[in-house]
């Protein structure tokens, strides 16, 4: 004899597969709760994933906070550098210098390409606390004595330079000097500045590999003719999510002539953008899980008018509202936890295989389905956040559950004279 409460085993009993058209739509019902809970995993997982991964190159490759001076140079940054670093919170400060440039390639057969990209001016020694540039050189070495320079792989690419090619860089001044001799008889001939390849680097992230070149801090002021100084400070702190904090201790310690950004300042338009986005498809997939419950409704409807001459009996024998209502309402539940719990498993499995599904997806189209220079990102990112998964299959079961209130109170509610009448 079963020990389950007779609600739960008519319930089940009414949910055994059988030809008709009540348990096609029963199967429907639980796939679409399947659908919606395994979308609404793979989208949410994959826009963490985008969220967390360019947060993570962002702060990689950039400084977690920038000082600056308002007239845009900043001189004698040797003492500042000192004061910045007294600071507990400070993991790291090294100078910079940053501006376009104008960069030419020197093949040794075919035409030269032309690339505009922006130059960063780096302290050699002191680069390693305040970005991962060493460590992210897929090719040659992080090496920038002489007229040493290093590239972002899609850079290279485009520009088809590999270790040991030479190129000629135009800088402001170099223009302003051929601006200045236009027309000249005796002017001098203008030549660039040459500098060779001595790395190619990858930082995980496509703006950066494609948009920027390093060289010495010694070179950068030349071409920019600084004169020793500098554009500002790159500053890392130990937490990047107290920069906040930190600003205000630095303002106090260097005075009101410093100027200061955060990256989350720098940065705030794609990470917002991102954030809203997130929500945006979150609610707007949660929508599918309310197509699901209109399943759930009509199937539960269906089953009390096919089952009236079964409530009838019930209630003859003395059932109350109560188990008649537990009755309906649980097949709501058992439909909602069958659907959500292979919702789950789906959608884990779709998330864990995602780059291998695309990759398929790729080679059947003929398509970057993601490409690179879109997205910014050659992999498909995910993390799964349990607060996340936690509030999909919840929801997605209180859904499930409400879904079914409507028809079980009307179950529940049916007199037995009324449901045996026409019998």
């Amino acid at each position: 004899m079963s020990r389950l409460p007779f609600e739960l085993l008519l319930a089940f009993r009414y949910l055994r597969p059988k030809r008709t058209f009540v348990s096609v739509i029963t199967l429907l019902s639980v796939i679409g709760v399947t659908l919606g809970v395994a979308v609404l995993i793979i989208v949410i997982s994959v826009m963490s994933g985008f969220d967390r991964q360019l947060r993570e190159r962002i702060l990689g490759f950039n400084a977690h906070l920038k000082v600056f001076t308002p007239d845009g140079i900043l001189t004698n940054y040797p003492a500042t550098l000192a004061r910045l670093t007294n600071n507990p919170h400070v993991r790291g400060a090294a100078p910079f210098v940053l501006g376009q440039v104008l960069i030419e390639s020197q093949p040794a057969s075919g035409n030269a390409l032309v690339g505009a990209p922006w130059v960063r001016g780096v302290d050699a020694a002191r680069e390693p606390s305040v970005s991962v540039l060493p460590k992210s050189m897929v090719s040659g070495e992080f090496n920038l004595r002489g007229n040493g320079l290093v590239v972002g792989r899609e850079f290279a690419h485009q520009l088809e330079l590999s270790v040991g090619d030479r190129v000629a860089i135009y800088s402001p001044r170099n223009i302003q000097k051929m601006r200045k001799a236009k027309g000249r008889v005796d002017a001098e001939e203008i030549t660039s500045d040459e500098f060779v390849v001595r790395g190619i680097f990858d930082v995980g992230h496509f703006e950066y590999n494609a948009n920027i070149v390093c060289v010495s801090l010694a070179n950068a002021q030349d071409l920019y003719d600084m004169k020793g100084g500098v554009h500002g400070l790159m500053v890392m702190l130990d937490d990047p999510f107290k920069v906040d904090a930190v600003r205000r201790e630095l303002r106090a310690a260097l005075g009101p002539e410093f100027m200061m950004r955060t990256w989350t300042e720098e940065n705030s338009g794609i990470l917002n953008a991102l954030l809203t986005e997130k929500n945006v498809m979150f609610y707007i997939l949660f929508f599918i899980m309310v197509v699901a419950a209109f399943g759930i409704t009509s199937v539960q409807i269906t089953f009390v008018v096919q089952k009236t001459r079964e409530i009838g009996v019930m209630k003859a024998l003395g059932a109350t509202r109560a188990q008649v209502m537990r009755l309906f309402l649980s097949q709501s539940i058992v439909v909602g936890v069958f659907g959500v719990l292979t919702g789950f498993g789906l959608g884990m499995l779709a998330v864990h295989y995602r780059n291998e599904f695309l990759d398929l997806m790729n080679r059947v189209t003929g398509f970057e389905l993601f490409p690179a220079s879109i997205y910014l990102f050659d992999r498909l990112p995910a993390v799964i956040i349990p607060g996340d998964i936690a509030i999909i299959c919840g929801g997605s079961l209180v859904i499930c559950v409400v879904a079914g209130l409507i028809p079980a109170w009307n179950a529940g509610r049916l007199q037995p004279v009324e449901a045996l009448r026409h019998e």
